[in-house]
């Protein structure tokens, strides 16, 4: 009878009566803990990754400065990852923790800290060099020969440029700036009779910017750049411009077009040249207009995106867009 009762408990401990000895003893008050599904182990291991890789992909912001050479960069915006947002785009696409290349990562944008608007007024010469943005500016203070090709190539090719009319020629050329506006180009102040600022007195500069200035506000231009002409300025210059709340532009590259070098020269010089940031002056002429298509493919093949003076100079980043 003792070896009888000793099998049956050694049966029911370890042998095939376990579950059913298991199943009639009484129940402790305290339930055990639930075992995860693999799907939401899957899922804490997907947030877990995500927030242990997201500083590896934020930036700080760059602020902007007064350069010894270069006078007044903007700044640059700097990224963080926004984890949550991340996460439900990972789910959405199926993306894998630890597969970091093409993950679908999501930023928010973080301002830096000191702007244009915060530093002394002074000319520009260039976008940040963190911003891989390029932008055409192009001066116009005669005729319009090769101005519509030449629109018709940055229509081609979807690049917006800024112009900067001479308020002379403006006068004369108002249906071709408002087609200029429609085509979705920014448009801006280069004085009214092509002058050397410098050699002019503060009243007579505030005269010619301010000119030009009547003339875009008849077109609804909202325009915030003054381009002084052939590059000549002095301190009052700055100053006048910021009267009428424009800050003064220059250029990074210059493709002196106005010499007539052959096109592929000019094309030549800005692949070599272009930087991010760059402001490439030129204008309507024929060597321009025959280049304009090859200067957008080297660009675009270094990388760079093109946009208006406005896009180049802003903080806005370029990259991480959704």
């Amino acid at each position: 009878m003792i070896l009888c009762l000793s099998a049956v408990l050694l049966a029911g401990t370890y042998g095939p009566l376990q579950p059913y000895i298991q199943a009639v003893k009484p129940q402790s008050n305290v339930a055990a803990a639930p075992v995860p599904a693999n799907g939401a182990i899957a899922e804490d291991q997907l947030m877990n990754w995500i927030q242990s890789q997201a500083a590896k992909h934020n930036q700080p912001p760059v602020n902007a400065v007064i350069d010894r050479v270069w006078k007044a960069i903007p700044g640059y915006d700097g990224r963080v990852v926004d984890v949550r947002a991340t996460y439900v785009k990972a789910k959405l696409f199926g993306s894998a923790p630890g597969n970091d290349k093409g993950f679908p990562w999501i930023y928010h944008a973080v301002k830096p800290k000191i702007g244009l608007q915060d530093l002394p007024v002074e000319p520009i010469y260039r976008g940040n060099p963190a911003k891989p943005m390029v932008a055409l500016m192009i001066n116009v203070a005669w005729g319009d020969e090769y101005l519509q090709l030449m629109l018709d190539t940055l229509k081609k090719n979807g690049v917006k440029a800024t112009f900067f009319f001479d308020g002379s020629w403006l006068a004369k050329h108002m249906d071709t700036a408002k087609n200029i506006i429609a085509q979705g180009h920014e448009v801006s102040n280069h004085a009214y009779t092509h002058p050397d600022m410098s050699k002019l007195s503060a009243a007579k500069q505030r005269e010619e910017i301010g000119r030009t200035e009547a003339l875009l506000k008849t077109l609804g231009a909202k325009n915030v750049w003054f381009a002084p002409p052939s590059g000549d300025f002095n301190e009052n210059t700055v100053k006048v411009a910021s009267e009428y709340g424009l800050r003064t532009v220059l250029w990074t590259l210059d493709t002196v077009d106005w010499m007539k070098p052959e096109p592929s020269t000019v094309i030549a010089k800005v692949s070599r040249k272009v930087t991010a940031g760059t402001l490439i002056l030129l204008h309507p002429t024929s060597t321009s207009q025959q280049a304009l298509s090859g200067m957008i493919k080297v660009i675009k093949g270094k990388g760079y995106e093109l946009g208006t003076v406005s896009e180049t100079l802003s903080t806005d980043r370029v990259d991480d867009r959704l």
